[in-house]
C-alpha cells in the first residue's frame, strides 16, 4: 500500500531563560520576511523531531539546546501560507554556544518585553501556549 500524502513535518524551539526571556530570530527570506519567529525549520528524512529542532535552533541562533519538553503539536492548515505543515513545539533550555543570527536567520535576539514584535506563522500563540503571552499595552 502506498503511503499518504501528508503536510510536511516542521519544529519549533521555544528557547527560555528567567533572567532573559525568550529567543527569536528575524526571518531573512519569505515568507514573513523580516518579521520575528522562533527558530525552527523542517525534519529531514531519518531524524528525529527533537533532533531537529536542536539542529535548526543551532543553524538559527548559534546555540545548542536541549529540548526539554513537548509544548505541543500546531497542525492549522493556515499556519503557513506556503501550504498546510505540521510542526511539533519544544520548551528548550540553552546548553552552550553564542547567540547569533545564522543560516536564513538574519538576527536573533533574547526578548523579555515582546510589546509591539510582530510575529510570524502562529507563533504568537505558541508563546502564548508556552506562558509568554504579550501584556496588554499600558493606559497612558
Amino acid at each position: 500500500m502506498p503511503l499518504p500524502a501528508t503536510p510536511p513535518l516542521t519544529v519549533d524551539a521555544v528557547i527560555t531563560d528567567p533572567a532573559r526571556g525568550v529567543v527569536l530570530i528575524r526571518r531573512g527570506h519569505p515568507p514573513f520576511a523580516g518579521s520575528w519567529a522562533l527558530p525552527g525549520g523542517f525534519v529531514e528524512i531519518g531524524e528525529t523531531c527533537e533532533a531537529a529542532c536542536a539542529r535548526e535552533a543551532g543553524e538559527e541562533t548559534g546555540l545548542d539546546i536541549v529540548p526539554v519538553k513537548l509544548l505541543g503539536v500546531y497542525s492549522d492548515r493556515a499556519r503557513d501560507p506556503r501550504g498546510h505543515t505540521v510542526s511539533v513545539v519544544y520548551l528548550c533550555r540553552v546548553a552552550g554556544g553564542r547567540l547569533a543570527g545564522g543560516d536564513d536567520a538574519a538576527e536573533a535576539r533574547w526578548f523579555v518585553d515582546r510589546a509591539g514584535v510582530e510575529l510570524a506563522f502562529d507563533h504568537a500563540r505558541v508563546l502564548a501556549d508556552a506562558g509568554f503571552a504579550t501584556p496588554p499595552p499600558t493606559q497612558g
